[in-house]
């Protein structure tokens, strides 16, 4: 047998070792951290709408009329009125025919991916995709390769020699870098070789394009262009779960095909209903949207002048590169004992070399909490120089 303590020794001394820590309150820019304050910047709450006012009412009502859980998969009788109203809401809003629940987005990667390919095809992934989507492609028994990050040439290369149906899936918004995929070209070499375009818009919805209606949106795109769309419901949206919009005829492959949707317990009704709240003010509160532009800006301009290494990202997540484990885990702990909680991002989850601070910022957030963060920043790295 072998020994799991030593494999969790080694990742402890290389500096990669994994914690949780216990959060009590709402989710806000304050958080209440292993009983300790602090000012957070490692939320995907991007709108700040995970404390609501309005979606906790949504939920309220919700229970009394549904109870807590959905008691079944979609597929024996899970599937409620909040569910179906969701799912008709979340296809008028991005412009395609139907959208279909997931439980997490991670599963609808998964389902989507493994339901529509099979030995024979090819699928092709961006080499710094979410590990969700990376997953679905080794799960299935196509052939995978991956290219360069955001190098439609070198896609255009492989999918010249691919073989039986060929599905390209990307980010539309990268995780760790804050990026935006070229989105237009890849639609563009999709076509010319008759392949499926996927898009995981996690971080995009709610975000960017015309009413926040994703990086697929800002590019100018439609369905045409963007057959499979994934998004989470976890994160402008301030929820949970998540969803693919597409044709009719993906929607109903999912159903029958779709692994991880079949053999689910579907979320709870509750949650159903408050994003429907949510899902009406994203669409509807463009000020969301301005402010956090806004700090994002307020942020870059400051790091700049601190000399600082950030990601060519203009959303609301924005890497501070830093090189190293070990200067990125001093960097965070830094921060820590100053009261401020950021995401530290070491390898394997980035490429060695890579290490950084991840800093999200949200519509909640006010300039001075930006301005709080980019002075003791300033201090570490005065401290790091001398």
């Amino acid at each position: 047998m072998w020994s799991l303590q030593q494999q969790l020794d080694k990742r402890q001394a290389d500096g990669l070792y994994r914690s949780r820590r216990v959060t009590d309150g709402p989710q806000g820019p304050e958080l209440l951290v292993d009983g300790r304050r602090m000012l957070t910047f490692c939320s995907n709450d991007y709108l700040g709408l995970a404390a609501d006012a309005r979606l906790a009412d949504a939920v309220k009502r919700a229970v009394v009329r549904y109870g807590v859980g959905a008691g079944a998969a979609h597929l024996i009788s899970g599937h409620s009125a909040a569910h179906d109203a969701l799912e008709e809401e979340l296809a008028a809003f991005t412009g395609r025919e139907r959208a279909l629940l997931f439980s997490t987005g991670y599963m609808a990667n998964l389902g989507v991916i493994s339901a529509l390919t099979g030995r024979g095809d090819s699928v092709f992934g961006d080499r710094r995709n979410h590990a969700s989507l990376n997953d679905g492609c080794l799960l299935t028994r196509a052939r995978f390769r991956r290219y360069p990050h955001a190098d439609v040439a070198a896609l255009r290369a492989q999918l010249a020699v691919a073989r039986g149906n060929a599905l390209v899936v990307s980010d539309g918004v990268f995780s760790m870098d804050g990026d935006v995929a070229p989105l237009a070209e890849l639609a563009g070499v999709a076509a010319e070789h008759d392949a499926a375009l996927m898009i995981d818009d996690a971080h995009g919805i709610g975000v960017l394009g015309p009413r926040g209606q994703g990086s697929i949106a800002a590019a100018g795109l439609d369905a045409a262009a963007v057959p499979l769309l994934m998004g989470t419901l976890g994160k402008a949206l301030g929820t949970a779960g998540a969803f693919v919009a597409g044709s009719q005829a993906l929607i109903e492959t999912l159903i029958q095909q779709a692994r991880p949707y079949v053999y689910t317990t579907a979320m709870p009704p509750a949650i159903a209903e408050a994003t429907r709240v949510a899902l009406r003010i994203a669409t509807d509160e463009e000020w969301r949207r301005e402010r956090l532009h806004g700090l994002v800006q307020r942020f870059r301009h400051g790091a700049r002048q601190l000399g600082l290494r950030l990601g060519d990202s203009t959303t609301p997540i924005q890497p501070v590169v830093l090189g190293d484990t070990a200067t990125a885990n001093r960097w965070g702990a830094a921060l820590q004992r100053a009261g401020i909680l950021v995401g530290t991002i070491r390898p394997p989850t980035v490429a060695e070399g890579t290490a950084r601070l991840r800093i999200t910022l949200s519509a909640a957030h006010s300039a001075a909490h930006v301005e709080a963060l980019l002075s003791v920043l300033g201090e570490i790295a005065a401290g790091e120089a001398a």
